[in-house]
């Protein structure tokens, strides 16, 4: 039986509220700082990324305290920021605490960060358009892998394979110097073995919410498909194209009634399914059972949402 999905329109109202929450997550970074203390019994989790680690752990905290797991989060996370970036600023400021280039998380360094008590899970993650060149990891991965292990002797260390952009964005993956992914699925084939690669010489764990995303993607009873009927050249506010299913952010419009377009960042549906998936891994617990689901995601996508995230989490259990 084929799936059916109710589409969300949004009000001129809404698309305003959910632009400036877009803004939010993507374009500042957001840091915990190593003052705020958890309960004895809380789950400590670090993060090393940017948008898109805010994106997979937008409702992680929700489905954490549903699961009965209490949460805490620290941040290290700047827009667009890769492995290599992460490194050149904690390089910085193990060189000389004084610089100013080694404390680019609203004023403190990543040892200042990391120092902040004891975490029980640390990540990292490249930046997505870096994802499938796998010499752009190194030696950064290992680096951090480093720094993180002589600060948090004791964390796990696990990183989050990030997701294709959605099939019709302009741009894809670096896949080599100067050479770019042709579409969506090729960008997937080779970020998943970029991950996987170094997650492996590492000896590290994954997320494997860029599995999760093309479990969706590519499967035609729940892919996104481009709406072929939007008059793009001439498009009128506030109507937006079809979107159904989508896991990106996609078509939206700016404050200045202007159509705008983002085919890499993930929507509500997309953060969602990144939750499930980090919880299923950090807790070791399916996500079907949760019942929490954000309120523009659609029950039928929400059940499918569920279903993918305890199939990729099983999965790549198995493979460990």
């Amino acid at each position: 039986m084929k799936l059916k999905f109710n589409k969300f329109k949004p009000s001129g109202i809404t698309v305003v509220l959910l632009s400036l929450l877009f803004l939010t997550y993507t374009c500042f970074p957001v840091i915990a700082g190593a003052e705020i203390t958890a309960k004895a019994d809380t789950f400590r989790l670090f993060l090393i990324g940017n948008s898109f680690s805010q994106n997979a752990t937008r409702y992680l905290p929700q489905l954490a305290e549903e699961g009965g797991h209490p949460l805490k989060i620290g941040r290290a996370e700047l827009g667009g920021c890769s492995l290599q970036r992460h490194w050149e600023i904690a390089e910085a400021a193990e060189k000389n605490p004084d610089d100013p280039k080694g404390k680019a998380y609203n004023g403190k360094s990543l040892r200042q960060l990391l120092a902040g008590g004891n975490w029980d899970v640390v990540t990292i993650q490249q930046n997505s358009m870096n994802s499938g060149d796998v010499t752009t990891y190194s030696p950064y991965a290992k680096k951090l892998f480093d720094l993180v292990r002589s600060i948090q002797p004791k964390a796990r260390i696990v990183m989050q394979q990030t997701w294709a952009y959605r099939v019709d964005a302009k741009k894809f993956t670096q896949t080599a110097d100067n050479q770019f992914a042709e579409n969506a699925k090729e960008m997937y084939e080779k970020s998943r073995a970029a991950y996987h690669a170094v997650a492996n010489e590492l000896g590290i764990s994954l997320f494997p919410v860029g599995d999760a995303f093309w479990k969706i993607n590519s499967d035609p009873e729940t892919a996104y498909k481009p709406d072929t009927n939007f008059d793009f050249e001439n498009p009128k506010y506030p109507i937006l194209p079809d979107q159904a299913n989508s896991l990106h952010v996609g078509y939206r419009w700016d404050k200045s009634q202007k159509l705008a377009f983002d085919a890499n960042h993930a929507n509500e549906a997309g953060c969602f399914l990144g939750g499930l998936v980090w919880y299923a891994v950090l807790f070791n617990e399916s996500p079907a059972k949760l019942k929490f689901c954000p309120e523009n995601v659609d029950a039928g996508f929400d059940a499918q949402l569920k279903k993918v995230a305890r199939e990729v989490t099983k999965d790549s259990q198995k493979k460990k």
